[in-house]
């Protein structure tokens, strides 16, 4: 993912009553499979990005759906720079190429338990391997695989054939491992390369509401491109997005799944995952796991449309899901974690004040999570039934307004605090 500059780590770039709550009555919706791939029997672990090196319980997951301690992880990093384009390729502790940064997750996934990873050696440098005899034949001995960060239109470039959108050898392979039972993860662009068709390509949410999406890919990184054929569809029942919360894109999330027709965007939030069981069938059902969670927009009654002010949008609904919180795409049902119950809000303090509710890179005092902190607080206070924020930037200012209709509902495991939040309304209109 094209991400905005920000520090980083040396080498990453990027006991209460279970009840099914329905969002609505609508009949599940079919999956469509990508051309070529059959029904898959393997899982998905997609994370929003800057995982944290001890994040026992993401990289336990993919292990354990890889084996355990007989896991065999092949690392894809094509998405980071090569060597060739590396200053510093050449010193451990400054490179960040797709060389160093795959021995740096093998490291790390051995670290944590896996039998063997290893660098599968596919990206810019290396374009002719992705059609390898031999490295398909690495891939087939593998049991599980991990995409890294960095920007997910060099997968693109690497690991699809072109103007024809097409498999390479190892692609193909990695599809085949998949449905025979292999789990396939991924950070940041290797999240977001599990995209199907319109996956985003960058983007700002601020110009998004303003100028809307193109498809294509851009030299400016705050325009809203995306590619309509897509990723490679891993997952499809909805679009995705990365760094969601963190970087404020739940705006350019609203306008893209709008401007291209989606009903859903899986919003991933960063050292989250999203578990995915039966990807592309009509089984296919979610778990989340991390420390900050997954957004759910569902876009099926929202309305859209330009006026001469300028872009609005109406009737979205924003769930999020938080650590053990279940959802049944094909019903559009949530499941909150086991030790959760539903919130009876006590609050009395009104929301406060948010004058960037999308985190504009434009606001050196703006502050992560924004949107989300909005939507939390409203749903944990007694005497408020709407609150709204607006954006930063002016010309136009978006309102965004949230409101507590009847379905709404929140959850809490502290009972004080909202930590599951399911079908709150969200409307965006200009001022």
């Amino acid at each position: 993912m094209r991400d905005r500059p920000r520090p980083v780590r040396r080498h990453v770039l990027a006991g209460a009553t279970a009840l099914v709550l329905v969002l609505t009555a609508a009949p599940a919706a079919q999956a469509t499979a990508h051309p070529g791939s059959a029904r898959t029997t393997g899982s998905l672990v997609l994370i929003g990005g800057a995982l944290k090196e001890n994040n026992t319980e993401v990289y336990g997951e993919i292990i354990d759906r890889a084996g355990g301690s007989r896991a065999r992880i092949g690392v894809l990093t094509a998405a980071s720079v090569p060597e060739s384009q590396d200053p510093h390729a050449d010193d451990p502790e400054r490179c960040s190429n797709s060389a160093c940064n795959g021995a740096y997750y093998a490291g790390l996934f051995e670290k944590h338990g896996a039998a063997d990873a290893r660098w599968i050696p596919v990206d810019l440098d290396h374009i002719a391997n992705a059609d390898s005899d031999a490295v398909v034949e690495q891939i087939n001995s593998m049991t599980g695989f991990f995409f890294g960060g960095g920007d997910q239109y060099r997968y693109v470039t690497t690991l699809l054939h072109g103007d024809r959108h097409t498999d390479s050898e190892v692609l193909a392979a990695v599809r085949a491992r998949l449905a025979d039972g292999a789990v396939v993860a991924g950070t940041s662009a290797g999240a977001q390369i599990a995209a199907g068709p319109d996956m985003v390509t960058g983007g700002d949410s601020y110009p998004a509401l303003r100028d809307g999406s193109t498809p294509g890919y851009f030299d400016d990184p705050a325009r809203l491109g995306h590619l309509p054929r897509g990723g490679f569809g891993f997952l499809r029942s909805g679009l995705v997005d990365t760094h969601t919360g963190a970087y404020g894109r739940e705006g350019r999330a609203l306008r893209l799944a709008a401007d291209t027709g989606h009903d859903r965007v899986y919003a991933l939030q960063e050292n989250s995952a999203l578990v995915v069981d039966a990807p592309g069938t009509p089984h296919e059902t979610m778990t989340v796991l991390g420390t900050n969670g997954v957004g759910v927009i569902d876009l099926r009654d929202a309305r859209a449309r330009t006026t001469p002010a300028g872009w609005t949008l109406t009737r979205a609904r924003y769930t999020h899901l938080t650590d053990g919180d279940r959802y049944d795409a094909g019903r559009w049902a949530v499941r909150p974690a086991q030790d959760k119950r539903p919130l009876t809000p006590r609050g009395t303090t009104p929301v406060p004040a948010n004058d960037d509710v999308f985190h504009s890179p434009d606001n050196p005092a703006g502050v992560p999570y924004s949107f989300l902190a909005t939507a939390t607080a409203l749903a944990s206070t007694r005497d408020q039934r709407t609150a709204t924020a607006t954006t930063y930037e002016r010309s136009p200012r978006f309102t965004v307004t949230f409101t507590k209709r009847p379905g709404f509902t929140a959850w809490t495991s502290d009972g004080t605090t909202a930590q599951t939040l399911v079908g709150l309304r969200v409307d965006i209109a200009p001022r």
